[in-house]
């Protein structure tokens, strides 16, 4: 019989279930490093748990697509069920395979979580169990429907990804609320795999830099390069609570398909805090919403403050007609010059002069995953994960671009 060598992390993974102080736990995930064993360990104890606990079931094997399962996971998880005596009989064509251990027989299927239409393909199964490798990868949707697949008695989550940025929604609805949802968490370094000699270990950290290093070496959840505001940092540029302010105005980004991202800020001693987020995603929410809508939105995000003026996206023509026939608040359409607009945000976070709520999570989320556009041939960022980025550029430009005396300030600071 075969033996593996395993460190300490990948023996709890492959026990954790065994353990009767765990037991109420419903799942456990599993990130890191790239070859730093954890995906060997998971699937291997997935299977062995399935075999240990359940006759007659079906479960899931998931992946980013049923190649890269059969070829990251199925090679070593045969090996390891053959030195466990597990008779395993595949039907490739349609992608399962029927495991037998003792008087225990169970049908692992093969799914690929590619894209949103990828969730049909596991809607209707029944799972006792189901993998998912590349977690982070993966549709929200697809991952979603596998969890809601799990209805048998005893049924449990696996999940093992590599790190991507820090407000990816893996990371804030599964690993950071993993303890909230009864999942366990483990994390993985390269020193967790035991068939890496010291010396390969020590040659991925000589070879790579910036965000490979970051996220696939280290293991850790960190923004890409190429980011647009580069010099943002959570640390120092955001803040937590409420603020009096002398002045309020709120800043629009308008969609209808796309979504709607309002912004209230207030100045405080030169410094412009952006306290509060309007947010509106049609297509997550499955839902349109009309101008009057949006609006009462607007009127909520002012509450019962004065403000100067709302800024709004030019090409909203509907909308700042709404604002207008409402009689409430001065709107004025903003200045749409891109690169202008994202020079003086910039200026304003190295300068101290704009700062971000914690509250306004979508705005941050943004500002982790809004990039230039390195194919474009000239200064353009992606049009992705831009909304409350535009929104923010329509402020600079209207209360730091010359709409006012904040223009002046930056003249004298730059």
């Amino acid at each position: 019989m075969n033996t593996y060598k395993t460190s300490a992390n990948q023996q709890f993974v492959f026990r954790w279930w065994a353990e009767p102080a765990l037991g109420d736990y419903d799942g456990i995930i599993c990130d890191g490093a790239v070859r730093s064993g954890k995906t060997f360990c998971l699937s291997a104890s997935f299977v062995t748990w399935a075999m240990t606990n359940f006759d007659g079931q079906l479960f899931g094997l998931c992946g980013k697509s049923i190649i890269s399962l059969k070829r990251n996971i199925l090679p070593s998880l045969r090996k390891f069920m053959s030195a466990l005596k597990m008779k395993v009989s595949e039907v490739s064509s349609r992608n399962y395979m029927d495991v037998t251990f003792g008087r225990h027989t169970n049908r692992f299927c093969y799914f690929g979580g590619r894209d949103e239409g990828s969730q049909s393909f596991i809607q209707g199964v029944t799972l006792a169990g189901v993998l998912m490798d590349e977690a982070a990868l993966m549709p929200r949707s697809f991952l979603e429907q596998a969890v809601a697949r799990c209805s048998v008695a005893g049924s449990k989550l696996w999940f093992c990804c590599n790190p991507d940025n820090p407000f990816h929604w893996f990371k804030k609805e599964w690993i950071d609320r993993a303890e909230e949802k009864r999942l366990l968490y483990r994390h993985f370094s390269l020193e967790d795999n035991p068939s890496l000699s010291r010396e390969v270990i020590e040659r991925y950290h000589r070879l790579y830099t910036g965000t490979f290093y970051e996220r696939f070496v280290l293991g850790k959840w960190t923004a890409a390069e190429g980011l647009v505001y580069s010099m943002f940092d959570y640390g120092r540029d955001t803040f937590e609570g409420g603020i009096d302010c002398e002045r309020y105005v709120i800043s629009c980004d308008y969609g209808t398909v796309n979504p709607s991202s309002f912004g209230l800020w207030g100045l405080r001693d030169g410094v412009w805090y952006r306290l509060e987020e309007y947010y509106y995603d049609s297509r997550k929410e499955g839902l349109q919403r009309t101008d009057e809508e949006h609006y009462a939105a607007l009127e909520a995000l002012a509450g019962g403050r004065v403000i100067d003026r709302v800024v709004c996206d030019p090409s909203a023509a509907s909308f700042i007609e709404c604002i207008r026939r409402h009689g409430r608040f001065a709107v004025t359409a903003a200045k749409n010059d891109v690169i202008f607009g994202i020079r003086l945000v910039s200026d304003g976070i190295k300068g101290g002069r704009i700062k971000i709520s914690r509250r306004c999570t979508d705005t941050l989320r943004e500002l982790s995953l809004y990039r230039w556009d390195e194919k474009a041939g000239k200064d353009a960022p992606i049009k992705e994960n831009d909304h409350a980025m535009d929104d923010m550029r329509y402020f600079a430009a209207e209360c730091l671009g010359g709409g006012g005396e904040e223009f002046f300030v930056a003249a004298v600071e730059h």
